[in-house]
Formats: structure tokens, C-alpha cells, sequence
């Protein structure tokens, strides 16, 4: 696609499970599927958000891009570069054009190094500098992010939520990335932090250029600061277009609910739909055994008021992703209308 920084083509990503306290001596195992199948792209200044369940393998999508879990199979494209067979030293490289804003940064920080040692060590790690331009180039990253120098000392358990995550998104810029998969960076802060963080994000996108995958749950969030979105479910997308269309306009029955209960929560009464959609019926479900043709057909009002068709359980006619307006695909064999 011309004018793409990354280009994902059928990416899998399949774990392996042991079955029963025997199976290590009978070899029995299952497959899951994280990731089964995705396809989308991504331009330059570009953002593309994520959204779906907790499970659906959104940050499983991050981490295969970036090469931090092997993909099954499939093609990652970056620049124009096939990626996934990447030797290390290769990859290691390309890391100082792609970084990731970890959800964890509980995890993803070192809880030993001060914050003037994470970024100075993540600049060096890709360019050679002195020490007096390894001070200027952190002064640089907290005036880009809005941190105090009076928090360079500091170490990450003295830090707010919102300061962390600064310093994470600091740390992924150190590098000079062009290309960032955000993972639930406004995860567990507050509603006044979660706005500064956006802000920032939005900020920086248009200062330096910058392309992201925004991966949330939040879809008030992902509404607001994506230019297209991409909805998955049980390891596939089954919707993508631009931010408006699928927020206004969604076709397919699990995006519908989706911001329907985002619009209910917004105005504390019922949303309705046509096709009664917004009373779904969801229940528990197994992740790990998505069901035959359309995963969503379990849980799907529509196929229940059709009378539960045959196709939408047929093995051999999973929906695929077909075009469904301008820059708008669904993956449904009844789409909304």
C-alpha cells in the first residue's frame, strides 16, 4: 500500500496448551488461536486504534509487530521491509525506528534505575553520544513529554501513574522511533490524567510525525484520537474503518453493541438500536475454542432473529472481510444496514 509505514499480512500467532496432567508423556496438546488471520495497514501519521474484548489478542498483534513474540505465520511489512524472519542484530536495529508503550510500566520499568538512567540508557542503546549530549538529549525528552527535571533522580515507585507513563512514552521516543504500538497507555489512571495523556499522544503525533497502534479497550478514547479503528474478536478483525464510521455507522452486530454501551454509559439509559441489539446476549464464553464459521454467531442477536442460519456455523464459510463503503470492510454475512 503506498504511503504505509507497516503493512500486516495474515499474521498468526497460535499458542500451544497441554492437555491434562498426562499429557507431557502422551504429546496431547491444543492450539489456540491469539491471533488468526489479521490483515490491515497502517500510513505514515497514521493512528490506528485496536478495540475489543479483553482476550481478543490486541496486544498479542503489538507484540508480533514488534517482533517481541514470533508469529506463527504471515507477512509484517515495516518501510517496506519484510520483518518477521528478521535475524537479531537485524531487528535490534530496526528498534530505534519502532518501540511500544507497555500497559505494565510497573513491569516495563526497571524499579533499581532512576529515571535520568532509563532514558540515557535507551539513547544509548541505539546512538553513540557523549555525556554532554546524552544531558542534552534527556532534557530534550522531558520537555517533549511535560516532566519536570526535578523527577530525573527519581525512581518509578516515586512516581504518579501519569508520571510513569510519561517516562514510558519518553523512553520509546529516546530511541528516535517513528512507529509506536501504544498498549492501554491510559489503563488505571485517572479520568483528568487520562485526557493529559491523550493530549500528549495527540501532541506528539503531530509534532514528530509519528504513526501509532492504539490498543484499548476505551473506546471514548480510541474514538477521539484514532483516524481509523479496527475491532477484533476471539483472534480476528471483523471490522475496520474510519474512526467516524465505525463509531456512527458500525455493520457489524458485535461493533454495534460495543458502542452502544459506551453510548449507554455516556447518557445512563438504554441506547436502542434497530434489530434490538443493544439487549445482546452475552454469556461465558470459551476463548480458547472459538466456534466454527463465525465466532461471534454464539453470542449474535441477529443470527438468533434469523433463525440461527446455517452458514454462520458452516466450517467451510467463515466471514471474511469484504467492503462495506468507503474505506469501510466487515467481516458478517448479514451486515447492518
Amino acid at each position: 500500500m503506498p504511503g504505509s509505514i507497516l503493512e500486516v499480512s495474515r499474521l498468526k500467532k497460535y499458542f500451544s496448551q497441554r492437555r491434562g496432567w498426562f499429557s507431557p508423556l502422551s504429546g496431547e496438546e491444543r492450539l489456540i488461536p491469539a491471533v488468526d488471520d489479521v490483515s490491515f495497514y497502517i500510513k505514515e501519521k497514521e493512528i490506528l486504534g485496536l478495540v475489543g474484548e479483553s482476550g481478543c489478542g490486541k496486544t498479542t498483534v503489538g507484540r508480533a509487530i514488534l517482533g517481541l513474540t514470533p508469529a506463527t505465520s504471515g507477512s509484517i511489512l515495516f518501510e517496506g521491509k519484510e520483518i518477521t524472519a528478521l535475524p537479531p542484530e537485524e531487528l535490534r536495529a530496526l528498534r530505534s525506528r519502532m518501540q511500544m508503550i507497555f500497559q505494565d510500566l510497573d513491569a516495563a520499568l526497571n524499579p533499581k534505575m532512576r529515571v535520568r538512567d532509563i532514558l540515557s540508557e535507551a539513547i544509548l542503546v541505539h546512538h553513540r553520544l557523549t555525556d554532554a549530549e546524552v544531558e542534552r538529549k534527556t532534557a530534550e525528552l522531558l520537555e517533549q513529554v511535560n516532566l519536570k527535571a526535578s523527577k530525573l533522580p527519581s525512581f518509578p515507585d516515586e512516581l504518579s501513574g501519569g508520571e510513569k507513563r510519561r517516562v514510558g512514552i519518553a523512553r520509546a521516543l529516546a530511541v528516535g522511533a517513528r512507529f509506536l504500538v501504544a498498549d492501554e497507555p491510559t489503563s488505571a489512571l485517572d479520568v483528568s490524567i487520562q485526557a493529559q495523556v491523550v493530549n500528549l499522544l495527540l501532541d506528539l503525533q503531530k509534532r514528530l510525525g509519528l504513526s501509532y497502534l492504539f490498543i484499548s479497550h476505551d473506546l471514548r478514547v480510541v474514538e477521539l484520537l484514532s483516524h481509523k479503528v479496527a475491532v477484533m474478536y476471539l483472534g480476528k478483525i471483523v471490522e475496520i474503518g474510519l474512526s467516524e464510521s465505525i463509531a456512527r455507522a458500525p455493520r457489524h452486530p458485535y461493533t454495534r453493541i460495543l458502542w452502544s454501551s459506551l453510548v449507554e454509559k455516556q447518557s445512563g439509559e438504554a441506547f436502542r438500536h434497530p434489530h434490538g441489539l443493544a439487549a445482546g446476549r452475552w454469556g461465558v464464553f470459551d476463548f480458547e475454542r472459538p466456534s466454527a464459521g463465525c465466532r461471534f454467531a454464539p453470542r449474535c442477536p441477529v443470527f438468533e432473529a434469523k433463525g440461527r442460519p446455517a452458514v454462520c456455523t458452516d466450517p467451510s464459510s467463515a466471514p471474511q472481510l469484504a467492503a462495506a463503503g468507503a474505506a469501510h470492510q466487515v467481516a458478517c454475512h448479514f451486515p447492518l444496514p
